[in-house]
């Protein structure tokens, strides 16, 4: 039986890779080259990987396209409605504007609304305190001048200023969001299990009023105003979440020397033969200065087989980074390391044809394309 089965094996072989006898002729000289079945198999093999390993990088390419558009769609539709909203409230502001001041007592209560919502706005602005950016986009607007205005028109443009600044602040911190979200995707992690709000970002009593009727007696505002409060606190929260776990993931480069080899399969330089290559490499002139791509604890700093002096940072949340073939070492195991600090220098140590440096992004336990990563830190820092 087993006879049988080669026999079939064999025939199919020959059926659909029978030899082939192929002949070059140049300046009179004839030569002839026999492709037998296996060379015909290896070479069917090699051209397979090749275009699966072509479709899958292009896959990834396209999808960096269409995560990027989504992303930028998202923020321009949100800005719109954000744009028309405004408009609304602001129809309705100058309405209300012209009722009110009919009477003293209209006044009255509208100077009030405008000092408790004053007091709430500032509650919120503080929580944008240290953002990049923020203290520029949400500036109020010049004060009318007394000898100029009336006291209801101040009344009423510092009330108009307010809706604008809580408006504003909302959009700030959404479209910071999704910049963020967009980096995560890019660099294939899903943003809302690091985006996750662990709490209100007002604190303090603000924390349990989660209803928009709850808040709005906090803050002793009206309920639209305190959603909104809540629609920008909401945003700032998921931002800051991400931000801060941005901030401990290695976004960045080890250097800004040139790419050469990427991740993925590719021909080792040694044999020759297809092999999966699983990191980034980067060539410039020895003992160029490596650095840290985000903040960590050396795990391990020596010798690896195949890889030579190696330092290896843990990150936590499952994520390392290794850096091999270096020529010198500057940190120790244990060690704690900020980012952009010097680790080590570019060698050729270990399993090297050349000087450069081997860079590896690890994620529980499994190797990562680092050119994803690279390409999420250079979407943050637009």
């Amino acid at each position: 039986m087993d006879e049988e089965q080669r026999v079939v094996r064999r025939s199919l072989i020959e059926r659909w890779f029978p030899e082939r006898h192929v002949y070059l002729r140049s300046n009179g000289d004839t030569r002839g080259y026999v492709l037998t079945s296996g060379r015909q198999m290896m070479m069917a093999g090699v051209a397979c990987a090749a275009a699966a390993w072509t479709l899958v990088a292009s896959g990834g390419f396209v999808f960096d396209i269409i995560a990027r558009s989504q992303a930028d769609t998202q923020v321009v539709r949100a800005r719109a409605a954000s744009e028309r909203l405004n408009a609304d409230l602001q129809a309705r502001l100058k309405t209300a504007v012209v009722r009110m001041s009919a009477t003293t007592g209209g006044l009255d209560e509208m100077a009030r609304m405008v000092e408790r919502r004053h007091a709430a706005l500032t509650n919120v602005m503080g929580m944008f305190h240290g953002v990049d950016g923020a203290e520029a986009a949400l500036a109020p607007s010049p004060a009318l001048s007394a000898t100029e205005a009336r006291p209801v028109q101040r009344i009423v443009a510092v009330r108009m200023d307010q809706e604008r600044l809580i408006e504003r602040a909302g959009d700030f911190a959404q479209t910071r969001a999704e910049r963020l979200r967009l980096a995560f995707r890019l660099a294939g992690l899903n943003p809302a299990a690091y985006g996750a709000a662990s709490g209100s970002a007002l604190g303090g009593p603000l924390v349990e009023a989660s209803d928009p009727k709850a808040l709005a007696t906090i803050l002793d505002v009206d309920e639209p105003f305190a959603v909104r409060i809540r629609r920008a606190a909401d945003n700032l929260s998921e931002m800051r979440n991400l931000s801060d776990a941005a901030e401990h993931l290695p976004f960045d480069r080890p250097t800004q020397a040139r790419t050469t080899s990427g991740f993925g399969v590719r021909f080792d330089p040694f044999n020759g033969r297809p092999a999966v290559h699983q990191g980034q490499d980067f060539a410039a002139p020895l003992n160029t200065p490596i650095y840290a791509t985000a903040p960590g604890i050396v795990s391990f700093a020596g010798v690896r087989s195949g890889y030579g002096n190696t330092v290896e940072i843990d990150h936590g949340r499952g994520f390392k980074t290794r850096f091999a073939h270096l020529n010198a070492m500057a940190v120790q195991p244990g060690q704690r390391i900020a980012l952009g600090q010097r680790i080590g220098a570019m060698g050729t140590t270990g399993r090297s044809t050349g000087v450069h440096l081997h860079y590896e992004v690890w994620m529980d336990g499994r190797p990562q394309n680092p050119a994803r990563f690279f390409r999420a830190g250079d979407q943050i820092v637009q």
